[in-house]
């Protein structure tokens, strides 16, 4: 049976609605399924006070992940039970963040390794060592003093004579974050640095080892003891920054706490002089 010209527009119409109520049906139901997802995991995060804030009066931060942290936080350990200036810590990390982006890779170009890529054909160390981070920055630390004037030099041209880089001036994009890391982790910055946690990695070690490892890398045993307030917050940074790995749930300091969850350094009931760590 032939439709009249009226009646088959009037069909077509009717189709195009219910085909719009079919799509729109469709996509209402891809965005209910989107929409009851869970919200994306929160990734664990440390911040780094720059000592600036916005127009709005925000805290202007720089944020790395915790294994980054650690690294940092042995960087500026070694430089510290070396005796040397602050300066030192600054070169090595813009460096770091340069080379690996402060990861102790185990490649690079060529053959090299590491924090600081640094090559066993160059005379560096072997492999395992270069892999060592205590090692790397010890080593780094052990050119850096020997360039004439390094401690009034710029960063970039200070990394740039220990590393010999075919980019002699990308280490200068780092000074900022690398100022402010230093500042941080060598107690210049009370709660300079902060972590987020939500969740530790890998197996829990004993509270002895945290200890011990701290000693290692700061120089004596320094939890429980009285300090004073720089010598405080380079052992609280620290402590903080290997919070992650060593599973640490708290770290408590001149009249401040840090525990993972709060990601910050809140008031304590009391002011200490000793750094209380716990594992």
């Amino acid at each position: 049976m032939r439709l009249s010209r009226a009646r088959r527009r009037t069909r077509r119409r009717i189709l195009l609605v219910v085909g719009l109520v079919v799509v729109l049906g469709a996509v209402g139901a891809v965005l209910a399924v989107v929409n009851s997802q869970p919200p994306a995991h929160f990734v664990s995060e440390c911040t780094v006070a720059t000592g600036t804030t916005t127009k709005a009066g925000s805290p202007i931060v720089y944020a790395i992940t915790p294994d980054q942290a650690q690294n940092a936080s042995i960087i500026a350990a070694v430089s510290i039970q070396m005796g040397l200036p602050d300066h030192a810590v600054t070169v090595a990390l813009a460096t770091a963040l340069q080379e690996s982006q402060l990861q102790n890779l185990t490649y690079g170009d060529r053959d090299s390794l590491g924090l600081f890529q640094q090559r066993p054909s160059q005379g560096w160390g072997t492999p395992a060592q270069i892999e060592n981070p205590i090692y790397a920055a010890t080593a780094f630390y052990d050119h850096l003093v020997r360039v004439q004037g390094w401690e009034t030099m710029p960063v970039t041209q200070a990394a740039q004579l220990v590393q010999v880089s075919a980019s002699p001036d990308a280490y200068a994009q780092w000074t900022s974050e690398a100022r402010s890391l230093a500042k941080a982790l060598t107690g210049e910055q009370p709660q300079g640095l902060a972590c987020h946690l939500d969740g530790f990695g890998g197996q829990a070690p004993s509270s002895s080892t945290v200890a011990a490892t701290a000693a290692t890398e700061l120089g004596s045993p320094l939890f429980g003891v009285p300090v004073s307030t720089q010598r405080g917050w380079q052992v609280a940074a620290w402590a903080v920054a290997h919070a992650y790995n060593y599973h640490v749930t708290s770290v408590s300091f001149d009249g401040r706490l840090w525990t993972p969850s709060s990601g910050s350094w809140d008031g304590a009931p009391t002011s200490r002089s000793v750094v209380v760590v716990t594992p």
